[in-house]
């Protein structure tokens, strides 16, 4: 049985890096590396628990095709539980072309593909019975399942006495709160990044947003700020948690593998502090590594790491 179970979008990435500069029609410009990845804030976040030693499911939808084939055997190679995952000839599977600039930053190219397929009906409820959290990795990016579909698999799961924890992705319909309103009560862990949080809130400081999320009944607020760190809030505390410094090679999958990290923490009854510091961690391994998830690393390597940081040896 998995301790979590992350629903959302699964996507297969083709990286190209580094790309100096775009080609103009007709040419061609060379890199060091083009690769296939797994990708997907569902996948990201599902093959970074595993990695961290959190038992973890997967619930979402692929085509029946290569590509889909490709993401379900390289999380079963990962320990992740697939039987959620559900196929879908009307579409083919869901991808990306990643573009990873000389400092790592990286430009998309995306198929929503069988994501957009992904509904309340794909759902087994009975893989969740017995998870201590679930958590939608990917709000926006669904359009059959964002907004009032979310909410009532959110109602039904925290029914079952299961924490749920959301993820967001960014929203390019512009509709931000209208289509995430109706999950915010049914949210015991809310984990956007900052520019979606200020989007979303229509706040800007970090405590702002809280201060509004929390208004919903949230319980944990969470909030991704990249290269300054994560803050995290609850009615007890509010923490700001400064990054750790690494070499970027590829920011792709940070944000998943900080949620993974942090929710690693909770699983394992650490303090927020700890499991803030955690996400922060699998986050700088994440980008070492080309891929959303080749530098991510076991909970004791993890751990190390951390403690090679405060000790000043890297």
């Amino acid at each position: 049985m998995p301790e979590v179970t992350c629903i959302g979008i699964l996507v297969a990435d083709i990286i190209g890096a580094p790309v100096i500069e775009y080609p103009e029609a007709g040419r061609l410009v060379t890199v060091d590396s083009i690769g296939l990845y797994t990708g997907g804030c569902a996948v990201n976040t599902a093959i970074a628990l595993s990695r961290l030693g959190i038992k973890t499911g997967l619930i979402g939808k692929v085509g029946c095709d290569y590509l889909g084939e490709f993401l379900i055997d390289s999380l079963k190679k990962e320990g992740v539980d697939t039987g959620g995952i559900v196929r879908t000839d009307v579409k083919n599977t869901s991808s990306t072309i990643v573009i990873v600039d000389k400092s790592g930053e990286r430009s998309f190219i995306h198929y929503v593909g069988a994501n957009a397929e992904f509904g309340l009906d794909d759902m087994n409820f009975e893989l969740l019975k017995g998870n201590k959290i679930v958590h939608i990795a990917g709000s926006f990016l669904m359009p059959k399942f964002d907004g009032i579909e979310t909410a009532k698999a959110l109602k039904r799961i925290k029914e079952m006495g299961v924490t749920t924890s959301v993820d967001t992705a960014w929203d390019a319909s512009g509709r931000w709160l209208k289509t995430i309103e109706p999950c915010l009560p049914y949210i015991d862990i809310f984990i956007p990044s900052i520019d979606e949080a200020k989007m979303i809130s229509g706040e800007e400081k970090p405590e702002k947003i809280a201060e509004f999320f929390m208004s919903y009944g949230i319980k944990t607020v969470v909030i991704k700020m990249g290269s300054a760190g994560s803050f995290g809030c609850n009615k007890q505390e509010q923490i700001y948690m400064p990054p750790f410094k690494v070499e970027v090679k590829d920011t792709t999958g940070a944000g998943d593998s900080f949620v993974a990290g942090f929710l690693t923490g909770i699983v394992r009854e650490f303090s927020l502090e700890e499991s803030l510091e955690l996400g922060n961690a699998a986050g700088a391994l994440c980008v070492t590594s080309y891929g959303a998830s080749a530098g991510i690393k076991s909970l004791a390597d993890t751990l190390e790491f951390i403690k090679r940081h405060k000790d000043g040896e890297i």
